[in-house]
Formats: C-alpha cells, structure tokens, sequence
C-alpha cells in the first residue's frame, strides 16, 4: 500500500514514489498526436493506470520531454482531477512573453484546468537564478498564473551546484524544489536542509538512473546491496531521511514500477535493514580506495570555474571511485563522456590531454595535489569513448 508525505508548504499528501515522465513518450521533438503510434499511446496509458491503481497519483513532465504532455493530455482528464497532483517545468527565458507561452502550449496538451506544480526547469546557475527571480521575469508571470488559477504552487528543478540550489532556496519564494540526491552522490544533502527549514516539498530526481544506472547495476553492486536489489537499497536510503518526500520514477513501461514498490513495506523497518548493507559498501570502498583517500578525497577540490580548460575534477574523481570501489564502469562512462555536451545541466570538461595544462595553482588546497594529475590522465584512459548528448534538450 502507497505511503504519503505532506509535500511541504503546499500541503500536498505527496506518494513517496511519482511516475516520471520522460521515458514512456514516443518522441523527443513536439509532433502532431496522429503520428504517435497506437502501441506506444496504449503503454504510456498503461502505464498511467499502473501507477494510480498503486497509489501513484504524482505525474511529473516537462515542456522539455517532447510528446509526453501532448500524450499525457490524451489520458489525464479521464481520472477524477482532485485525485492528481499534476507537475510540469519550464525553462527559465530571458523573454517572458516566451515563457507564456511555452506555458499556454504545455497547458493545452495537458488539456486540464489547473496545474498543481509548475517548476522553473533547471535554475542550475546563479546567472539563470537571477535571471528567474528578477522583476518582470519568470517567476513573476508564473506568479501571474497562480493568481489566473492556472498554477497551484511553483517550484523549480536544478542540476546545478550545491551553493547555487541553497540560494534559490533562501529566496523564500519557492514551494517545492526537484534535486539530484542519492547514496552514490549525497552532496546536495545541506540543500535538502535548507528545504526542510523554509518548508518546501523535496522531490528527488532520477534516483534510478543518475543515481548509478541500478536497472542494470554490476554484480559487485548486487552483493554488496544483498539482501536488497541495488534499486530496493537507494530507494530506502532515501526515504528514510523523512526531509525527502518523493523518488522520481521514470517509468518506460507499467511494469518498472514493481521493484520499487518492494520499499513501501520495508519504510518502517529502514533503522534495521539499512545499517548492515552501508557498512558493506563503505567497507569495500575502503578496501579499494583506502580509508584516507574515502573520508578526505573531495578536500580543497577546485569547482570546474577554477580549473584550466574547466576541467570536472570533483567530477571525475567521483566517478574513479565509483569505478574502483563498486565496478560501476557502465555508468561512469556515460556520465563521463557527457563532460563537454552537458552544458549547465552537467558542466564543465573531461580530463583529455591533461599533461598540457598547469593544475599546480588550482589544486594548491588539495592534500593530493601531487597524485591528482596522473589519477585524472588514467580515468580518462578508462571511460573514454563517443561522446553522449543530453537526452532533454532543456
């Protein structure tokens, strides 16, 4: 049986699980709904059902995923209205008249009367935050559709900096923030703090996927999480810091919902289960990385702003550990080789032809200076391969 979390200022009885949606649409690109194939309209329904008859009654897009609010528009309206919680984001523009009507057209598609979650799509920088809140801006005209009723509450999602989302956070005028928070990247845990403390809902992005690919996790990663799939594991990570109150399902088809719900039972267990398993994985990763190296890595690394050719060293160093510690090659490679096609969403560049530039001045506060270089020249021998684009293109 669902649980459910009040979702912050908003009120908002949240499912500790939403159903994403950025997988099960047809197209990337808006096209017209005659040419969106009958098999694939008839999944993403299914898939629909599949999540409400679970208790799953939190869908979250964005004007961002292509077709998915035209086809969402296509089932949303033959479920009680009272009974959804609809969530859509768009990208903040320096022209607002765009952003209305970026606004109108996810409004039409939907095909609903109101929208209870409209997020500022990916505040991932402080010049994007100003941008958003100054007068006149984004934040302004989606407050001039709160008061029209076409908006509930606002929100904004982030991939940005841990800085940058307490910021936003501190301008008091959001409800609810979408942040990247799981056990393999537990970074923006002071910005889920600064959540709880101004009452916002927290709603956790993409645990499944960026937090370490664990639809297909490696064998090393499966033991180490035993008696827990990996997935099952991160879900419970999550949910028993009850400051979070949604994991982000991007579900391609109704069945993906299955494994995760396997962590509803377990939620008032969490104290019991969990504690075994962390030592596990803590464990092994002292065992490969060596303990000083574990607890002090990150000490004193420069921010890609402040490495020659913006350089991702906490970044890369990140995903050498992953490596090492876990064979998490599969996803390191695909994070990896998004460095230099990320843009904002996933800033900053690999570690190629690191001999060719000065590192000394930028790693003067590391303990590690002097190994720092030669671990970066053979992490990008290591996930090296074709570069990978961002499948949004907001």
């Amino acid at each position: 049986m669902m649980q459910y979390r009040r979702f912050g200022r908003t009120e908002l009885q949240m499912p500790v699980f939403s159903c994403g949606g950025m997988r099960y649409q047809y197209n990337w690109q808006d096209i017209l709904y005659q040419q969106i194939p009958s098999d694939n309209q008839l999944n993403l329904e299914n898939t629909i059902r599949r999540a409400l008859d679970v208790g799953i009654n939190h869908i979250e897009t964005a004007r961002g995923y292509g077709s998915s609010e035209l086809q969402l528009g296509q089932i949303l309206p033959k479920f009680p209205r009272e009974k959804l919680i609809i969530q859509t984001k768009i990208s903040p523009k320096s022209d607002v008249k765009e952003f209305r009507r970026q606004f109108n057209q996810s409004f039409q598609f939907l095909n609903l009367d109101y929208i209870d979650l409209l997020g500022i799509h990916g505040i991932n920088t402080l010049e994007l935050l100003e941008e958003t809140i100054r007068p006149g801006g984004c934040l302004d005209e989606a407050k001039k559709l709160q008061k029209q009723g076409k908006v509930r509450f606002i929100g904004f999602s982030t991939h940005g900096a841990t800085e940058t989302i307490i910021k936003t956070i501190e301008t008091n005028q959001f409800d609810y923030v979408n942040l990247h928070w799981y056990y393999i990247f537990q970074n923006n845990w002071l910005a889920i703090e600064a959540a709880h403390q101004y009452d916002m809902g927290v709603f956790i992005i993409s645990p499944s996927d960026k937090g370490g690919h664990l639809y297909n996790p490696p064998q090393k990663l499966v033991n180490l999480c035993s008696p827990l799939s990996p997935m099952v594991f991160n879900d419970l990570f999550c949910l028993s810091h009850p400051q979070v109150h949604t994991l982000s399902i991007g579900a391609a088809n109704p069945s993906d919902f299955d494994e995760h719900l396997k962590t509803v039972k377990l939620l008032e267990k969490a104290e019991q289960i969990l504690p075994p398993i962390l030592e596990k994985l803590e464990t092994e990763a002292i065992k490969f990385l060596g303990e000083e190296w574990y607890k002090t890595w990150n000490l004193g690394l420069p921010t890609y702003q402040q490495t020659p050719n913006k350089i991702n060293i906490p970044i890369i160093l990140w995903l050498r550990n992953l490596v090492l510690a876990y064979d998490m090659v599969e996803f390191a490679q695909a994070r990896y080789n998004l460095l230099g096609n990320g843009g904002h969403w996933f800033p900053g560049e690999q570690a190629k032809n690191i001999n060719k530039f000065a590192l000394k001045n930028c790693l003067a506060n590391s303990p590690y200076a002097e190994i720092i270089p030669d671990l970066l020249a053979d992490t990008h021998r290591l996930l090296q391969a074709k570069s990978v684009q961002r499948l949004s293109s907001s």
